[in-house]
């Protein structure tokens, strides 16, 4: 009987798959609208750096950078700058989306959450995001990997974008969740049933065993009357004798 409530247990652990996401159901998907954002041209403005290309414009075909950091960080300052600087031959590639975190707390939060999904730690500013490469921090051996980054996506088919991967992947997490809430009770209800079984089946058998002992008990106390009364007849018949 032990053998059977540890096979039930072990099937039900069996069909309980662990799924792990980067996110979980109880996350929230990201609305960019809510946070406030600058582009290139008011980023640039509010760390008073001069555009040393006017004719800079945004427009849909651009792919995304994703900008992290504080008003006066000099390491944000310097990526601004390289971002500056190369308008003229990568503007068309690039649009840049900055989030202010040092005064604005929901960008911090935001880059905490966006962080973690990336895998790639926000130790500070600048957090930039390009794409799938992450580079936490600025330095100006990064120019090389940073161009090649922004070509790369501009040119790919299919265009990663982190915002867009991580509400896709709420999504899933909250779908997995709803399936493995479903998947639980059926398993769970199913483990009930049959436990409730296994129960029914071993007190019937013990029930049925106890049965026969009173039957065989009482099948001998009358057959050892049924004796006495022999003797009983016996012993009365010598008597008349």
């Amino acid at each position: 009987m032990k053998k059977l409530f540890l096979v039930l247990f072990c099937a039900l652990c069996l069909v309980n798959p662990v799924l792990t996401y980067a996110v979980t159901a109880e996350d929230s998907e990201i609305n960019l609208s809510k946070y406030e954002t600058k582009n290139l041209k008011q980023t640039l403005a509010e760390e008073e750096i001069k555009e040393e290309y006017s004719d800079y414009k945004e427009t849909d075909d651009q792919i995304t950078i994703y900008l992290f950091r504080g008003n006066g960080c000099h390491y944000c300052q310097n990526f601004l700058n390289f971002l500056n600087s190369i308008t003229k031959e990568y503007g068309k590639y690039f649009k840049l989306v900055s989030f202010e975190v040092w005064s604005n707390q929901d960008n911090g939060n935001l880059m905490t959450s966006i962080s973690k999904f990336t895998g790639q730690d926000a130790g500070g500013v600048p957090y930039i995001i390009i794409g799938e490469q992450v580079f936490p921090g600025y330095a100006s051996d990064y120019d090389d990997g940073i161009k090649a980054a922004i070509k790369n996506l501009y040119e790919s088919d299919d265009r990663y974008d982190v915002f867009e991967e991580y509400n896709k992947a709420v999504k899933e997490a909250k779908k997995a969740a709803k399936g493995d809430t479903g998947t639980i009770v059926f398993w769970n209800l199913t483990f009930t049933v049959l436990a409730v079984l296994a129960v029914v089946l071993y007190t019937k058998k013990q029930n049925e065993k106890l049965l026969d002992k009173i039957e065989d008990l009482s099948h001998k106390q009358t057959k050892t009357v049924e004796v006495k009364s022999q003797e009983t007849k016996e012993k009365n018949a010598k008597k008349r004798k």
